[in-house]
């Protein structure tokens, strides 16, 4: 049985054995208040009953083979129950003990010992909590939760226990169809986790807590499954700052791996990052109600010009675009709303309309009518059982009428979490209509879902990563003229210039053009300029004699090349070697500056078409080389080019690639050149 079925015999089992004790006896429980409508099994040889169930003493007295097995034992019983259940072809377990890799090398060996035992089986955990089937009926979870059954909703997969249940706790109307916590992972990847989520029509949507990923290539091609069955999946990484990664390193023994890689790995793949669990949760519910969007527009309503300045500024800040309404129409909508209103996007219909369902459903009609991708209408309900809304529940059966007629996306969003009641939320969804709360919140999740919806029409374009690839000792460095001849085979233009010893390197100027540029060659020269190893800008066989007597001292190779003038832009290109994802690219601004500057972006490989040029959009360097203030351009499509080049050499030696700096590759107008690289490798020729 593939693993991804296994696992779906696990998440969806007809049949469920549980192993243990106190922890045994609160599943038991949790699986009878849940609803849990299959056969509960208790193996426990020191018990004769557990929560009115007779326990058997072996897995040999169970009527059959569970599909699911809840062991709650030591670890090293844990492995014994996972070995025997292995031998009997069990599609899978939740392994609840602690005590494995995140302990450890004592545990680390315990972990590898569970896989060995485990084989085929799909294994949850250890150290987890399980997981909470909230459609089938099933927990598997010896704790809390505070959510509820539901015939449809958004599977959360958790690298924390803790951090699963508070999500289940949420008061944000956000329907849960499945709870994962995965723990150590020490069976399956969060890549199998989406994938046997994906079998199940369902689920609306993914959310991922992440500490680490272990095998990016597989999580790549999982998340483009995704795209292409059209699943958003909403991610929370943990461990951006240098202590935050220290504490997912020790609580899961997981590699949390450079942040900017992870925040390139979702950005390519369309998974929407979150900063914080309140945009996680309030993304996942935009998503799961409302979808991704194929473009980025909305329209605002509001009765305060308080809300829709605020709104003004988040959407601004999120880059939202707010277009203003066609001038047949808002004249229109001035004949609705009054004279004294300013008509505009945002909208602050003030309250000469308040209570009134004709005029507020015939405005609200008109702004939808623009096809805005969502429309927001902004709306905080007065707290308690004896208020009086009236006013509130008006303008709400205006916009879902609205909506309704015009066919176009909308929610109610309130300016605080908490003054969105929950019997709202209940008559928003019943209507097709999401319930957001905080507005800062729900332009994140319109953004989220308007980059998931551009990125799900490119999915069939979509290359997954490659995986690391390990590389052997020693590791050799190349010099300068080494590495540009090496990046020249695979297209990348370098300068004009002649390698030669002191004796030969006035009569090689003979052939080059002053002014030139005299550089030391060796490899263990990395900044040329601190040791005295470069001189530029050397107009006559002077300068250059100069030049050369000075180098000489310590130096006998040199590189003598043609100087070039006119440069739009300075740009680094480098590749570097990360524990999780292998190498990776960087672009940016270049020179002495780019450590100063920090404008750089990271790239994924293998690259695909678009990705540089998307990358420079972003870049502040990027304006330069389009030509900034009038000034001229550069040679952008030889820069995409020169990227891709060095990409290509990359994916083609990452067995051996450790390092590689191109600093400056110099952007002309007419031309892109390489005047200095560095390539260090495993010397493995």
């Amino acid at each position: 049985m593939a693993i991804h079925e296994s696992l779906d015999r696990l998440l969806r089992p007809k049949t469920v054995a549980v192993f243990g004790g106190d922890s045994a006896a609160k599943v038991v429980r949790q699986c009878k208040e849940i609803g849990f409508d299959g056969e509960l099994w208790v193996v426990n040889p020191r018990r004769e009953q557990i929560e009115g169930i007779p326990c058997v003493a072996s897995i040999d007295q169970l009527p059959s083979i569970p599909d699911a097995s809840f062991i709650a034992a030591p670890p090293l019983a844990t492995l014994v129950i996972i070995r025997e259940l292995a031998e009997k072809s069990a599609p899978g377990a939740v392994c609840f003990a602690a005590g494995f890799a995140e302990t450890g090398d004592a545990g680390v060996e315990l972990q590898r010992q569970l896989r060995e035992a485990a084989g085929d089986m799909a294994v949850i955990g250890p150290n987890c909590h399980g997981y909470l089937n909230y459609i089938d009926g099933v927990a598997l979870w010896p704790d809390e939760h505070g959510s509820h059954r539901v015939e449809s909703g958004v599977a959360l997969i958790s690298q924390s226990g803790n951090i699963a249940i508070n999500l289940t706790m949420n008061e944000r109307g956000l329907d849960i169809a499945y709870v994962i916590s995965v723990g150590n992972n020490s069976t399956l990847g969060i890549h199998d986790y989406i994938e046997a989520l994906l079998l199940d029509s369902r689920v609306t949507a993914i959310g991922l807590h992440i500490e680490g990923i272990t095998d990016v290539a597989a999580f790549s091609a999982a998340a483009i499954k995704a795209l292409q069955q059209g699943i958003p999946i909403v991610a929370l990484k943990a461990g951006r700052s240098k202590r935050g990664a220290e504490i997912t390193r020790s609580h899961t023994g997981s590699l949390s791996g450079s942040d900017r890689l992870y925040s390139a790995l979702f950005s390519r793949f369309g998974i929407a990052r979150c900063d914080t669990i309140p945009q996680f949760l309030e993304t996942l519910k935009f998503l799961s109600i409302v979808g991704p969007l194929t473009d980025d527009t909305i329209a605002s309503l509001s009765c305060s010009g308080g809300e829709a300045s605020l709104v003004a500024d988040c959407a601004e800040r999120l880059q939202l675009q707010t277009p203003q309404f066609e001038e047949k129409s808002a004249a229109r909508m001035q004949n609705i709303l009054g004279t004294n209103v300013s008509v505009s996007n945002p909208l602050d219909y003030h309250m000469y309309v308040w209570g009134d369902f004709e005029k507020l459903r015939a405005g609200f009609t008109e702004v939808m009518q623009h096809e805005f991708d969502c429309t927001l209408l902004v709306l905080d309900y007065p707290p308690g059982d004896e208020a009086d809304t009236q006013g509130w529940e008006i303008a709400e059966q205006a916009l879902v009428a609205a909506a309704q007629a015009t066919k176009q996306a909308a929610v109610i969003v309130s300016s605080l979490p908490e003054t969105l009641p929950k019997i709202v939320r209940e008559r928003l969804k019943e209507a097709g209509l999401a319930p957001m709360q905080g507005i800062e919140d729900c332009l994140y999740a319109i953004r989220a879902a308007a980059h998931i919806g551009r990125m799900q029409q490119q999915a069939a374009t979509l290359i997954p990563l490659m995986a690391p690839q390990p590389y052997a000792e020693p590791v050799v460095t190349l010099d300068e003229w080494a590495s540009k001849t090496t990046l020249a085979s695979y297209g990348l233009r370098v300068p004009k210039g002649e390698l030669c010893d002191g004796s030969l390197v006035l009569s090689a100027a003979e052939s080059l053009n002053f002014p030139v540029v005299l550089k030391a060659v060796s490899a263990e020269l990395s900044h040329k300029s601190e040791a005295g190893a470069v001189a530029i800008n050397l107009q006559d066989s002077a300068a250059l004699a100069a030049a050369l007597d000075l180098m000489s001292i310590n130096f006998d190779q040199f590189l003598l090349e043609e100087m070039l003038g006119s440069v739009v832009a300075e740009i680094i290109i480098g590749v570097s070697r990360d524990e999780t994802f292998g190498l990776s690219l960087m672009i940016g601004a270049g020179g002495t500056l780019v450590e100063l500057l920090d404008d750089t972006a990271s790239l994924l490989l293998p690259l695909q078409a678009g990705d540089v040029e998307e990358a420079f959009a972003k870049l502040k360097v990027g304006k330069l080389i389009d030509g900034y203030r009038s000034e001229a351009a550069g040679d952008k499509a030889g820069l995409i080019e020169a990227v891709h080049a060095i990409g290509r050499y990359a994916v083609d030696h990452a067995d051996s690639l450790l390092e590689l700096d191109v600093n400056p590759l110099l952007v002309l107008a007419d031309r892109v050149v390489a005047v200095d690289a560095y390539i260090r490798k495993a010397d493995n020729t």
